[in-house]
């Protein structure tokens, strides 16, 4: 490997951090903070422009060897700023022609050492590891395997790693086995995810959906029931609350989008 790709590599990193703190912005910190339970840090940045400082840098980087992107990005991901993360999963997902099964390793080591917040899973999990699914279907038993973790994040990563495969239609059997197992998860961020998961493999297979909501309607809890049936046609909606007068209550009645 030559000295010019390291060069390059750490000064694309020290180049993402300048142009953050440029732009940070204590009211941003303020105000970013409300759309999160838990402690966030961040620079202040509006996600728009974190996008156009990604995408500028990225420019510099595409030419170099795959390897090197994620190593820096497992460096942006280490520094724990939430737009650090963001880069870290845009440029991620760029490189995802390139793509190896192996890939998943690294993929999976970030979710399950960096990921403390919903929008950092979400953005790692639609996009860059939806792919590798996509690619190597084979990888889906792994992702499965999250639902029993102790890491409400890695739980929550198991169902929003099939969101863009199922608005394809693609892998019924294996959302509707992650929405069982993660059926009455005591956590609220995890009970949205599964019930967002639902929603969207409604999108294409509606009535395989509405069977499993049907089954399990008393046991779900309201948060990812209301998910689930977001856009249903309202007599299906109405046949889906029915009985559920008496199930377990949602945690929370928050109305964020996702």
């Amino acid at each position: 490997m030559s000295a010019h790709h390291s060069i390059t590599t750490s000064s694309c990193l020290g180049e993402v951090r300048q142009a953050l703190q440029d732009l940070a912005d204590h009211k941003i910190r303020e105000s970013g903070q409300r759309f999160f339970k838990e402690p966030i840090k961040t620079y202040g940045v509006k996600l728009p422009e974190v996008n156009k400082i990604s995408a500028g840098i990225f420019n510099q980087l595409k030419k170099n060897p795959k390897a090197d992107v994620f190593r820096l990005c497992g460096e942006l991901w280490a520094s724990g700023y939430f737009e650090e993360s963001i880069v870290a999963c845009n440029w991620s997902y760029r490189m995802r022609k390139f793509y190896v099964e192996a890939d998943f390793d690294t993929f999976e080591g970030w979710v399950t050492k960096y990921v403390t917040n919903w929008a950092s899973c979400d953005t790692l999990c639609n996009h860059t590891i939806g792919a590798i699914l996509e690619k190597y279907p084979v990888l889906i038993d792994r992702v499965k395997g999250w639902a029993g973790s102790e890491n409400r994040w890695v739980r929550r990563a198991s169902a929003v790693s099939l969101i863009i495969p199922a608005r394809k239609g693609l892998f019924l059997p294996e959302v509707l086995e992650i929405a069982e197992s993660l059926l009455t998860d005591d956590d609220d961020l995890v009970r949205k995810g599964y019930g967002w998961l639902l929603k969207t493999a409604a999108g294409t297979n509606r009535a395989a959906v509405f069977d499993f909501i049907m089954h399990y309607k008393n046991e779900m809890p309201r948060t990812a029931l209301r998910y689930a049936i977001e856009k249903m046609p309202p007599d299906l909606k109405s046949m889906a609350m029915e009985k559920n007068k008496e199930g377990p209550a949602g945690a929370s009645g928050e109305n964020m989008k996702f």
